[in-house]
């Protein structure tokens, strides 16, 4: 069998292992979320941290309830760093820099992962499990209770709670009863059934130490044990990303099979997807939740083919030796698999990586950059990406709207002044951190000299940093040192930043919609649940980002790739 038809058939594989998966998850996930009934357990935590999870939220009380609840976990976060010389199962690793361990603080509580550190030498078993793993599963809750809250604005005033009573105007459910069952009801089970898939496939699961396994290059080489299968599967299924270990999913201990990686990519798009069925549910419509996914599947297949393509290409010799651009690359998962991989990977949030993207060819490179600067909506992070296509879709409803001289609706919700000028505030802050942060890091002397390579591939390095970062998607293009002052600092800024700051417009959005009174549709309204608009909302994505991003990308890749 010929390597692309390998991948070929493992791209058809894993779309039919979401197919499945789809209409299941997304009915439960909103179940889920419209349930008014509370689990022991649930209550057990609502006791502890003196939660009411039957008060209903305005956007501004859910805003202050996610800001206050990922402050503490930055704090906690950073605070265990620092300790990590003092605690036990720290595997004799001394304490964090506070520069790295604020980066890593800001890092796991945004859900980016990035790492500027290799964890089977910094970390010990504490950090790893009691703090990195805890974020993966709540940082990825926040995201599905941000995008069920945005979805509850324009269901609300009238989608009716489970048991038929209709809420207040403008409320938009519980943060922590949101936050609570995102974590219980969905990411635990699913990581529990997924460990133990990932157990079978050969990851690794103990608490074992450092030990001798041989000699290498005249040396003694040592590996770490760790709980490795039960962070990993929560780093995929939460769109994380951060690797136990410093190769991440490349790495045979967290990776181990084809069969594994598959089954890693999976998990990576399983929510995401699954959420537009969620969101069709809960609005009462579910052909406005296959218009979304349609417009992320499109997206997602086009830049899947586009990536197989450039990396299979054969221009001269050793790549037509090797079959295509293998450097980079494992031997086990072969050219096909790492190309869906680094697709699925860089269109969500997670971050993950099977293969190291610096090696990519330069349009590999481009495409690996623009599905990040998409904004992560295709399918996105986990309730991050549902929250950004809505976004992208209030705007091409709002470019419908002055093109026929209508006023915009959305799912029966006028899209007026605010709710546009909220909107565009959305769009324009990751760009805004993105080209601010690189242009500064180019124009000092102190960044540069972090990087590995110079010309275009070297500005690629920065520019893919600070797209990362701002972008909370965590991957690195591997030639730039990031463990300096610099950087650590300014791209757990950019990662904070570019997390939360999106996170205010989008619940002030959704108490604008929650507060208005649908509007019945006419026959010149747009029909949002038909191909031509999900057509419409493809190419305002692919115009907006290309009219921000084009000029840097004409530095980076582009250049790079014309001149290869």
């Amino acid at each position: 069998m010929s390597p692309v038809t390998a991948g070929v058939l493992q791209l058809l594989a894993l779309i039919s292992a979401l197919a499945l998966a789809y209409r299941p998850l997304g009915d439960y996930m909103a179940r889920v979320y419209s349930s008014e009934k509370h689990y022991k357990p649930e209550k057990w935590i609502y006791k502890a941290i003196g939660a009411n999870p039957s008060a209903e939220m305005r956007w501004p009380a859910y805003l202050r309830a996610v800001l206050a609840f990922s402050a503490v976990s930055v704090l906690f976060l950073y605070v265990l760093q620092r300790l990590q010389g003092s605690l036990p199962g720290s595997l004799g690793f001394v304490s964090i820099d506070p520069d790295q361990a604020f980066n890593t603080a800001a890092s796991f509580v945004a859900n980016t992962n990035w790492q500027s550190y290799a964890g089977e030498q910094a970390m010990g078993h504490v950090v790893q499990t009691g703090g990195l793993a805890v974020q993966n599963f709540v940082s990825a809750a926040v995201g599905m209770a941000v995008a069920v809250a945005l979805v509850r604005g324009f269901a609300l005033p009238r989608a009716l709670r489970a048991g038929g009573t209709p809420t207040r105007t403008g409320e938009l459910g519980n943060f922590w009863s949101d936050l609570v069952r995102g974590t219980v009801r969905i990411l635990l089970p699913i990581s529990v059934i997924g460990a133990i898939v990932l157990v079978a496939c050969g990851v690794i699961q103990n608490f074992a130490g450092i030990h001798e396994v041989g000699q290498f290059l005249g040396g003694t080489q040592q590996w770490n044990g760790g709980a490795v299968a039960s962070q990993e599967v929560i780093k995929e299924l939460g769109t994380n990303g951060g690797g136990y270990f410093n190769a991440n999913s490349a790495h045979p201990f967290e990776n181990p099979t084809p069969f594994s990686n598959l089954f890693e990519i999976f998990l990576i798009l399983v929510i995401p997807l699954a959420l537009t069925r969620t969101f069709g549910r809960m609005v009462g419509n579910l052909r406005q939740g296959y218009a979304i996914l349609a417009t992320m599947g499109v997206i997602w297949i086009a830049f899947t083919g586009l990536m197989m393509w450039t990396e299979f290409a054969h221009h001269g010799p050793a790549l037509e030796l090797a079959g295509g651009a293998m450097e980079g690359k494992e031997n086990r998962f072969g050219i096909g698999a790492s190309a869906i991989f680094s697709v699925a990977t860089t269109l969500t949030s997670t971050g993950a990586v099977n293969s190291f993207h610096s090696s990519y060819t330069g349009l590999g490179g481009g495409i690996q950059l623009l599905g990040m600067q998409l904004g992560e909506i295709a399918p996105g992070g986990v309730g991050s990406g549902l929250y950004g296509m809505l976004i992208m879709a209030i705007i091409a409803v709002f470019i419908a709207g002055l093109m026929v001289g209508r006023t915009p609706e959305y799912l029966g919700k006028k899209i007026g002044t605010r709710e546009i000028k909220l909107a565009a505030c959305y769009i324009l802050i990751t760009p805004a951190l993105v080209l601010c942060f690189t242009a500064a890091a180019m124009a000092l002397p102190t960044p540069a000299n972090s990087m590995a390579n110079t010309g275009a591939h070297g500005f690629s390095e920065i520019l893919y940093a600070y797209t990362s970062g701002a972008n909370n998607n965590g991957s690195a293009f591997a030639g730039l040192n990031a463990d300096t002052q610099w950087f650590n600092s300014t791209i757990g800024i950019a990662m904070l930043l570019g997390r939360f700051l999106p996170m205010v417009f989008v619940l002030a959005l959704a108490g604008s919609l929650a507060e208005q009174k649908p509007v019945a549709a006419t026959a010149g309204t747009l029909r949002t649940d038909k191909p031509l608009y999900a057509g419409l909302l493809v190419g305002t994505i692919l115009i907006i980002t290309g009219l921000t991003y084009f000029p840097a990308l004409a530095l980076g890749p582009l250049a790079e790739g014309l001149a290869s």
